[in-house]
């Protein structure tokens, strides 16, 4: 099942012209796509990183920014894995507004390291399990 999440704009992400500044979005992610693994496969994911030594860098993305955000409003976030593989998977995201516009999507490419010697592994079954099920479908 596809996760979500929600936070408010703060004020350090916006620009000059009052919308969030395009980085932010990718930034945005990413704290999403951290938060998610409790939910997502039953583990922190610093516990993954920093006690299991395994990671998932992005080695590809892709997004459209299809209507701004503004400070005060709210990022509603739904993630899933689109595709996975035996070492990597595409993470889709979908982020609305608290009117429920659509205003960004994208895709996040990730490959399962080894964090000592960040070489790609094949994603461990346990974590393999809870992905799968993370799909938009389910």
């Amino acid at each position: 099942m596809a996760v979500e999440h929600k936070r408010p704009v703060d004020w350090p992400m916006v620009d000059m012209a009052e919308v969030v500044y395009y980085p932010q979005y990718f930034d945005l992610a990413h704290r999403f796509f951290e938060e998610s693994w409790g939910e997502i496969c039953g583990i922190n994911y610093a516990t993954l990183t920093l006690q299991d030594r395994v990671g998932f860098p992005a080695v590809k993305t892709d997004a459209e920014h299809l209507a701004p955000l503004r400070y005060g409003d709210t990022i509603c976030c739904k993630l899933w894995v689109s595709n996975l593989g035996d070492k990597s998977c595409t993470w889709s995201y979908e982020f609305t507004n608290q009117e429920g516009v659509l205003v960004w999507r994208a895709t996040v490419v990730t490959v399962c390291v080894d964090l000592d010697s960040f070489k790609s592994i094949i994603i461990p079954k346990k974590l393999a399990e809870g992905l799968e099920k993370c799909s938009l479908e389910s």
